[in-house]
């Protein structure tokens, strides 16, 4: 499917694709700003003094786009043992463990997300010193998709664990996860300011 016709089944009545989708492929386009930035930098003689780090940039950031663009259809079928659950008649006495373990499900691939994204600030906080001075604005941009992402991939995990019956592995997960969000969006914040103060 490309990605038009995704963003038309995202905009349709169905449940699935949504914001954690949605939230990927925001991640995905960051990585992917990265690559651009990098691929705009090697064999530049200007920044030759970087080229070993630039060709290391551009290995991480193109697994780096793989693994988030992968997480749109993991996240997908992820909803689906999900929906399903929620089909379960309420007097069916096993709906509360299959409703539990589809909500676990459903949580890891936004847990994924977050953990994936984390690696994307300190290759832009790279970029922002050794990249092309003319795609600068570009590592702007992928920060502040990056950030949307991690901002996402948070709502979208807190949306599944705030039903869980077992409240400790809820908090549990919740914690590590606010951590990663608030990490990445602080960095990602901080080279978005850095960019824009350097275009004024």
């Amino acid at each position: 499917m490309n990605v038009y016709d995704w963003v038309k089944d995202l905009a349709s009545a169905s449940p699935a694709p949504g914001g954690g989708g949605a939230s990927a492929l925001t991640g995905a386009l960051a990585a992917a700003l990265g690559s651009m930035v990098a691929n705009l930098t090697t064999g530049k003689k200007k920044y030759a003094a970087y080229q070993q780090d630039i060709e290391r940039i551009l290995e991480k950031t193109a697994a780096l786009t793989d693994r988030l663009y992968g997480l749109i259809q993991k996240d997908e079928e992820a909803f689906l043992p999900l929906s399903r659950a929620y089909g379960i008649p309420k007097e069916d006495p096993a709906r509360g463990e299959v409703l539990e373990a589809a909500l676990r499900i459903a949580a890891e691939p936004p847990m994924e997300l977050l953990v994936a994204l984390a690696q994307l600030p300190p290759i832009l906080e790279e970029l922002l010193e050794k990249g092309s001075r003319l795609a600068v604005s570009d590592v702007g941009c992928a920060a502040t998709f990056c950030a949307s992402a991690a901002r996402g991939a948070l709502l979208n995990l807190f949306v599944n664990t705030r039903l869980m019956a077992d409240k400790t592995y809820a908090s549990e997960q919740n914690g590590r996860a606010a951590l990663l969000e608030q990490e990445i969006r602080t960095r990602c914040e901080n080279v978005y300011r850095a960019v824009k103060e350097g275009l004024e």
